[in-house]
């Protein structure tokens, strides 16, 4: 099935190495196809997604909120992610 649009988020981990801590940014992406939202590691279909949303940061970027059955997942994104919930909303 071909993927209708792509949203670019990132996930932060701190990582201890010793006496030494630091963060790690890691490149992810959710991927929206005419039946399921998937990410890295999990996939929602679409009949179980209630909404998208999404909250700017002061700095830059912010969260984006995928409202589903199962509960809320917040990904954090750079960009604003209108696109992809204008092409969620088409569905």
């Amino acid at each position: 099935m071909k993927c209708i649009a792509m949203q670019p988020y990132y996930k932060i981990n701190r990582v201890v190495d010793g006496i030494e801590q630091r963060t790690e940014e890691q490149g992810r992406e959710m991927l929206l196809y005419e039946d399921r939202i998937v990410t890295k590691y999990r996939e929602f279909p679409i009949k179980q997604v209630f909404d998208l949303s999404y909250r700017p940061l002061g700095g830059g970027g912010g969260f984006l909120y995928l409202h589903t059955q199962q509960g809320v997942y917040s990904y954090t994104v750079k960009d604003d992610p209108q696109s992809f919930i204008a092409a969620f909303k088409n569905l």
